[in-house]
């Protein structure tokens, strides 16, 4: 076994703390990867809070990794010692049904390995990249390129994935209006990549604070969702909205807003079912859908484009031990728009 430090919750609503474990061995098709950076997630928050239900204790948080490959197992053929590589929301999968062999194994049939907070096939717990190595297998491995500073790219891994996966499946780009509701870590990447397709992008907020940021990051317009007289201007003008938002709040406030056929598209997981109208979906043929990360051949497809494109997270770098005070923060929005962790203050 390899002994690995970390920062773990040692139980519920317990602040974090430094947390020595051990990882498995480098087996045939495994890649150890030295942990550089890892973002800081709203669901790392949800989860050692036990606010979805479930939670393992302890548990290391962390599902946006990027470091160096140190070890490679006697069969791996995808990459190699000193190669850049990331890893996501998931380590495995069961690879045979239908999802998985679709390349969607983030909607694996019998349940994808989740990178932190789940169990592997041996029925042990996972933990995540708020620590300094990881071992995973070469198939859920990511390659990343050397073109971007890393701090930047970690959360690509599940903010950049989380909002580039619907534009690409909805097919938004040029030629659409697409509103972003929420200008947190996932919104301002579904901004970026949403402009960057060609779409014109809208920002719903509460925040009029949020204009300035929303035009820098490519947004076209700018609708502060408390006044009435925004809203009713832009009833019925948006081909598709990006619905990021984790906290409470009403979905029927979003629905006008779209014309016919118009697509709002649930990225966000608020902690109680929001109510909503029939009335706004029937009426306009609208509809509401959900997307959940992507899977590896998708994610890899996003990270060569982000290179490609030079698009990374606008982020906040941290020390580890800050970890407790960065949950706060982000609780009260006061992160432009992402924290991430350099391990190398662990």
């Amino acid at each position: 076994m390899i002994p690995v430090k970390g920062y773990a919750a040692p139980k519920v609503k317990v602040p974090l703390e430094p947390f020595k474990f051990e990882r498995r061995e480098v087996g045939p098709h495994d890649v150890q990867i030295e942990i550089a950076y890892c973002g800081v997630c709203h669901s790392d928050i949800h989860q050692v809070r036990d606010e979805w239900g479930g939670s393992i204790f302890p548990m290391v948080p962390g599902h946006e990794i990027v470091g160096k490959i140190t070890k490679v197992g006697d069969q791996v053929t995808k990459f190699k010692v000193g190669e850049t590589a990331g890893i996501g929301c998931f380590v495995d999968s069961c690879r045979h049904c239908p999802s998985c062999l679709a390349g969607l194994e983030q909607y694996c049939e019998v349940g994808m390995v989740a990178t932190y907070n789940g169990r592997d096939k041996e029925g042990q717990p996972t933990y995540g990249g708020y620590s300094n190595q990881i071992i995973v297998d070469e198939n859920y491995t990511l390659h990343i390129s050397d073109k971007l500073p890393l701090s930047g790219v970690a959360p690509l891994l599940c903010a950049g994935i989380t909002t580039y996966s619907p534009i690409m499946e909805w097919g938004m780009g040029k030629g659409h209006k697409v509103g972003v509701v929420g200008l947190g870590g996932l919104g301002h990447m579904a901004v970026k990549l949403a402009a960057s397709k060609g779409a014109e992008v809208t920002v719903l907020s509460t925040s009029p604070s949020k204009q300035a940021d929303a035009e820098k990051l490519g947004a076209h317009h700018f609708i502060v969702t408390k006044d009435p007289a925004q809203m009713q201007a832009a009833a019925n003008s948006l081909d598709f909205i990006i619905n990021t938002i984790s906290a409470q709040h009403e979905y029927n406030d979003y629905l006008p807003l779209l014309k016919l056929d118009g697509t709002m598209v649930l990225v966000g997981v608020p902690p109680d079912a929001p109510s909503l109208a029939a009335f706004y979906l029937i009426m306009k043929r609208r509809r509401i859908a959900g997307s959940l990360i992507g899977g590896i051949k998708e994610t890899q497809e996003m990270l060569d484009y982000c290179a490609e494109h030079g698009i990374t997270s606008d982020v906040e770098v941290i020390n580890i031990d800050y970890i407790n005070e960065a949950y706060e923060r982000m609780i009260k929005g006061d992160v432009r728009y992402r924290f991430v962790i350099d391990m190398a203050s662990l």
